[in-house]
């Protein structure tokens, strides 16, 4: 978080608001689905992306000089997405190959 707050990035994409379930991280209830570890993977995609348009706006506006920063953010985010979909797709097959299968 912290490289994420050194970009200045408005608070509301630096920083969005996780819904409180009313477990502790170290509660021993916890118990974290697939469903649920894909859902924040999906929002941490979303959040880069964010971030890459984010560095390309300050750049055109000339409030960002260094280049450099503005394509790390951006191929951060295009390597996120790239393996989300990789994992979109694995997920697609495998429950098609379920669907085959013969009982």
């Amino acid at each position: 978080m912290d490289k994420i707050a050194s970009l200045g990035l408005p608070r509301e994409i630096a920083f969005p608001q996780k819904e409180n379930k009313g477990l502790t991280v170290g509660d021993a209830e916890t118990k974290k689905t697939f469903a649920d570890t894909m859902k924040e993977f999906v929002q941490d995609v979303d959040k880069m992306q964010k971030v890459a348009d984010y560095q390309v706006e300050r750049y055109a506006t000339g409030d960002l000089k260094d280049i450099h920063e503005v394509m790390i953010a951006a191929e951060q985010a295009n390597l996120s997405f790239q393996l989300l979909m990789e994992i979109r797709n694995k997920v697609i097959e495998s429950y098609r190959e379920l669907m085959r299968m013969q009982m």
